[in-house]
């Protein structure tokens, strides 16, 4: 199984910072030059890359006290695939944490570059506001 784990500082308010990311139809906003589109509806989003891939994801948990979504994309040429989202209170803002678990291995080619660009446009988004 492919692991891709990152962590970056966003100089951010953790309170404002979490209630952005607590808000699983958002990532569009989030995620802005990533993704295109993000359409949610009862634990199910649905995410347009600037590819123009499309994937449906499902909520699979939030947690208030730390901060941490995790969710799963339900289509999209995975056999198996979780992710978590979680953000750190640090001096001076938050540390944001992504770990995405996944099969088949090769689709790391794919994942890692979508992770890496959406933890830039999520410290510009966040830090711009």
């Amino acid at each position: 199984m492919a692991t891709i784990h990152r962590e970056i500082h966003i100089a951010c308010d953790p309170d404002r910072a979490w209630s952005e990311l607590r808000d699983f139809g958002a990532a569009a906003r989030l995620f802005a030059g990533v993704l295109t589109d993000c359409q949610e509806a009862a634990g199910l989003r649905t995410v347009t890359f600037a590819s123009d891939l499309v994937v449906q994801e499902r909520l699979v948990g939030r947690d208030e006290a730390r901060r941490r979504l995790a969710y799963t994309v339900v289509d999209g040429g995975f056999t198996q695939h979780s992710a978590a989202m979680q953000l750190l209170p640090e001096a001076g803002g938050v540390r944001f944490v992504w770990t995405s678990d996944f099969l088949p291995d090769d689709a790391a080619s794919t994942v890692e570059p979508l992770v890496e660009a959406g933890c830039q446009a999520i410290k510009r988004v966040l830090e711009a506001r």
